[in-house]
């Protein structure tokens, strides 16, 4: 059996001990066998690599470690010093039944079924530098495909030195148009697909190599539709059918039906679906719209959508479609239901926002015994306390009276911070963990991940130089969080 190591701080111990307690009862067979060491600090943040690796200078009879998910640095040196695996793990102690229930390890998302075209509708207004800046951009959201929008009754005179440019630099790319005569020189330019052919155009398809996506004719026609698929499959010609997707109130319940129609009839066809139609045209969060289509379009095998990024509201549009089809994908081979693959649709809320109930809180800071505050959230509201009692209100202007830190505009400024975070958490049921920023799902990954990054190493330092600099009960800083320790 497994012997597993968990490394931890004073405060978290006692709850540490219950949780992993809890783990071995609610096993029909033990996971696992657990020692717990607890290494003489407070707060998981202050648990380097350097100073662990003082502290516990080896193992014996353990197979892997578990540090605080907190603990920040390099975890090689670890693993070369102790000759085991080193991992962290879930930043809350209240995680780590899911933690261990998925057998410690993050579901695989690395595997999809869906390719994104990511559309660049203004592209004839744009440079040809420009227009390689928002490809590199979606890319870098997911897009496998950068679609050239070309705008109705505009010239888009450089589109062709546009298409070689792109796939100069490595794109795949398609073109789309309602003018023959720019899918024709698009074709010829080296495009590999042209949105969008119909039966009266597919003369193209047959003049140049790039694959075309299909549409009807008529809008909302099925037999157009089938009268261009059967073409190219009597000429075994590859292509894609686009059934197009409408908005709401205007033909979009009878358009997914059509999807349904045209999966059931060709089994093994490319299908796509253009989502932008619902992202842009529906004032709601694009995360939820994703998670609802992405949904259909793994039941129906849909293999291609067409997403776009253009409103305000649709900034991620593309990083959310990238994130909805690999946890669709996982879903489906898992036969499960898309439910604890992935933060990455939660952009509002959290599905376990309050992990500490106001009582265990409460129990917490009778444990404290220095000046520094800890914030924590429960659902009955902002929790703040020090050795000197503990505070609880919704309101953070409620607090400034009793946290006597008039005189110190810094850490007044710190404290102000972290209860505006902690009471945006409490209003939206998000998780909140005291000098974290709070995460946003999709739109959070690439922005927050530099600025957490430079966040955290600042408030390391910080802490390391306070903590040298106090006695050797490690009396934890003023900006320190408790509960995750």
């Amino acid at each position: 059996m497994t012997r597993l190591l968990f490394l931890t701080g004073k405060l978290a111990e006692h709850s540490l001990h219950q949780i992993l307690q809890s783990i071995q009862a609610d096993s029909k067979q033990s996971p696992f066998e657990y020692e717990v060491k607890q290494i003489g600090v407070s707060v998981a943040a202050l648990m380097t690599p350097p100073l662990i690796a003082r502290r516990l200078t080896k193992v014996e009879n353990i197979d892997k470690v578990i540090l605080p998910g907190l603990c920040q640095g390099d975890l090689a040196p670890l693993e070369a010093q102790w000759g085991v695996p080193v991992e962290r793990g879930p930043k809350d102690l209240k995680d780590l039944p899911q933690y261990f229930g998925q057998q410690g390890k993050a579901p695989d998302l690395t595997q999809h079924s869906v390719t994104i075209f990511a559309e660049i509708v203004d592209a004839p207004d744009l440079t040809i530098t420009q227009i390689v800046a928002k490809a590199s951009h979606f890319r870098q959201q997911g897009a496998d495909v950068i679609d050239l929008g070309c705008l109705p009754g505009k010239a888009f005179a450089h589109m062709t030195d546009t298409v070689r440019a792109l796939k100069a630099e490595g794109f795949q790319v398609s073109v789309d148009s309602m003018r023959d005569e720019d899918l024709l020189a698009a074709g010829k330019a080296g495009a590999d697909y042209l949105l969008s052919l119909h039966e009266n155009s597919l003369w193209i398809a047959d003049e140049v190599a790039s694959t075309p996506i299909l549409i009807p004719a008529k809008p909302g026609s099925f037999a157009s539709l089938q009268r261009a698929i059967e073409h190219c499959l009597q000429r075994g010609r590859r292509f894609i059918a686009d059934p197009i997707l409408d908005p709401i109130h205007f033909g979009l319940t009878e358009s997914i039906v059509r999807y349904h129609k045209l999966r059931k009839k060709y089994p093994e066809i490319a299908i796509m679906m253009g989502v932008g139609n619902l992202t842009e045209l529906t004032d709601a969060d694009t995360t939820g719209v994703n998670a609802m289509l992405f949904g259909m379009i793994s039941e129906l095998n849909i293999n291609a959508v067409l997403a776009t990024s253009v409103s305000p509201h649709a900034s991620e549009a593309v990083a959310e479609a990238d994130v909805a089809r690999r946890i669709m994908y996982r879903a489906r081979q898992d036969k499960r239901l898309p439910r604890g693959y992935s933060n990455g649709l939660l952009g509002l809320h959290d599905r376990k926002p309050f992990p500490y109930s106001a009582e265990e809180i409460t129990s917490m800071a009778s444990q404290i015994k220095d000046p520094s505050f800890r914030i924590m959230v429960s659902e009955q509201g902002v929790h703040v306390y020090n050795r000197d009692g503990i505070q609880h209100d919704t309101d953070p202007y409620q607090f400034y009276p009793a946290l006597n830190v008039q005189d110190d505009a810094s850490h007044a400024f710190y404290l102000g911070v972290e209860l505006a975070r902690a009471q945006i958490a409490w209003q939206l049921k998000k998780r909140y963990v005291q000098d974290e920023l709070l995460e946003w799902g999709v739109a959070s990954l690439q922005q927050n991940k530099k600025a957490k990054v430079a966040h955290r190493e600042a408030s390391i330092q910080e802490r390391l130089e306070n903590a040298h600099s106090q006695s050797n009960d490690n009396t934890t800083p003023d900006n320190t969080a408790s509960g995750t320790e």
